[in-house]
């Protein structure tokens, strides 16, 4: 039998419960691999081994007794440490959140465990997740797998790496600014930012109440090797929810355009800011691929595309600059560089102009609403560079700023609420390249769709192993 660890996450449910292999021979398969892999990467920064294999022996029991079987009965799946897991500290990849305790699992670790998954190990994320690149000063850097010099992305950069080589099958991040999707683009995985309020958040730690930004643009969500396992995620997780008030029971399939065939425009080059000319060939593969799949490639420009990526920077700024005093002297040098940065070279909002930034918002919802009944999805890079040597992201001032440059077109479903898909789209120069496949609101299947459709044609051979010699970027 291939080694377990290199199953997907669908593909070992149904084993479990055609009594093919058991829940602890998953588990374990899984702990060995983050033993023999995990030192050279550091994306794991707690394994919950008896945790995981006792609750691998009672789902084992449940098979043999004939129960009703969750969609996910036995699988293990990861848990970004900036999630509420009871047993677990919600650190931030803060020092001084290390012991936190919360009292209550997520909404979407809730949901995962109620599926039938085993929560395995918990995955770095930067600190606070307000940075990119992941290396957070609780447990230090996270190394990409495809290049051991390179960032894995952020701020789920953790989950990316462990999903890429084989500890987890899938797992749980978060995004408020492409942080589902940086670490997918970086780390050659699959996932998707559902749309604002599809999928329940509430995460007690440090608090369940944050600023506007943090209220209207993050959102929780899957990640795995394959979209299939991606959509398996979205099933699971997706709800109403008590704990979220800006959670909809919203059906999880989208109306099909009538009368013609979806429209797809692609923007290999977008406008913002310089696009590596191999990151835009990769976009273009995609195109084809969509094209082939039937896809009408379409030639319309959304709306207002360079100021929904200035009204994303305002929005999220005006209130990080309200936190810094006290999240701050919680960080490390390197993330208060690159916050500092950022802050510095952004414009400080009176209330008047924090105003006009949510009137902005609302504006250009309402305008790409609007595009969206004649085009059916954006298809864009992901990054419009290369995942980044380790640490260039707060280096210099300049490259703080090209940073957000370059992961520009993350933005515009965060602060637009839209559903988008990350998926592999090929290599370059030994490193995956993403694109992004972006549609309306709670058209999540048709994001979904799409990208499978590019992953059939330019998807990764995954999970790898660590390259432990890795060549140099031109």
């Amino acid at each position: 039998m291939t080694d377990l660890w290199r199953q997907d996450a669908g593909a070992l449910a149904a084993m479990i419960a055609a009594k093919e292999v058991s829940s602890v021979e998953v588990v374990q398969a899984h702990l060995d691999r983050i033993d023999a892999v995990n030192p050279d990467l550091n994306a794991v920064t707690r394994v919950l081994v008896d945790e995981a294999l006792a609750g691998a022996a009672v789902a084992d029991r449940a098979v043999a007794a004939g129960d009703p079987l969750g969609r996910l009965h036995g699988v293990p799946f990861t848990v970004k440490q900036n999630i509420d897991q009871v047993g677990c500290s919600t650190n931030w990849g803060l020092p001084a959140l290390a012991d936190s305790s919360p009292p209550l699992d997520s909404p979407v670790v809730e949901r995962m465990r109620a599926a039938g998954g085993i929560a395995i190990a918990r995955t770095n994320c930067p600190d606070m997740a307000l940075r990119v690149h992941t290396d957070s000063g609780l447990f230090g850097l996270t190394r990409n797998p495809w290049n051991l010099d390179r960032t894995t992305g952020g701020s789920s950069g953790g989950e990316g790496a462990a999903l890429a080589v084989g500890m987890s099958p899938i797992g749980l991040g978060n995004d408020i600014g492409g942080s589902l999707r940086n670490p997918a683009t970086c780390c050659g995985i699959a996932s998707l930012k559902p749309s604002h309020g599809r999928v329940p958040g509430c995460t007690m730690i440090p608090g369940a109440d944050g600023p506007a930004s943090f209220q209207l643009m993050p959102v929780e969500g899957p990640m795995a090797r394959r979209m299939a396992d991606v959509r398996l995620g979205l099933e699971v997780l997706a709800g109403r929810h008590p704990r979220d008030p800006y959670s909809v029971p919203a059906p999880l399939e989208s109306p099909p355009p009538e009368g013609r065939r979806l429209r797809v425009v692609a923007l290999p080059e977008p406008p913002g800011g310089p696009t590596d000319g191999r990151v835009a060939d990769r976009v273009r593969a995609a195109a084809g691929a969509l094209s082939q799949a039937g896809y009408e490639l379409v030639d319309e420009m959304p709306p207002r595309f360079e100021e929904a990526i200035d009204v994303w920077t305002q929005f999220i700024v005006a209130d990080i600059r309200m936190l810094q005093p006290q999240i701050g002297p919680l960080m490390s040098d390197d993330a208060n560089r690159f916050l500092g940065t950022i802050l510095d070279g952004s414009p400080v909002l009176d209330l008047a102009g924090y105003t006009q930034v949510l009137m902005a918002r609302q504006s250009i919802m309402r305008e790409w609403s609007a595009w969206f009944t004649g085009v059916d999805l954006l298809l864009t890079p992901t990054w419009t560079q290369l995942p980044f040597e380790h640490g260039w992201d707060a280096a210099t001032d300049e490259q703080a700023m090209a940073t957000l440059t370059m992961m520009r077109c993350v933005m515009h479903a965060n602060v637009l609420g839209l559903p988008s898909a990350c998926v592999p789209a090929g290599i370059v120069d030994g490193l995956p390249v993403g694109v992004l496949l972006t549609a309306d609101r709670f058209a999540d299947d048709k994001a979904m769709a799409a990208a499978e459709a590019v992953e059939t044609v330019l998807g990764l051979d995954t999970p790898i192993d660590p390259v432990r010699a890795p060549s140099p970027v031109s």
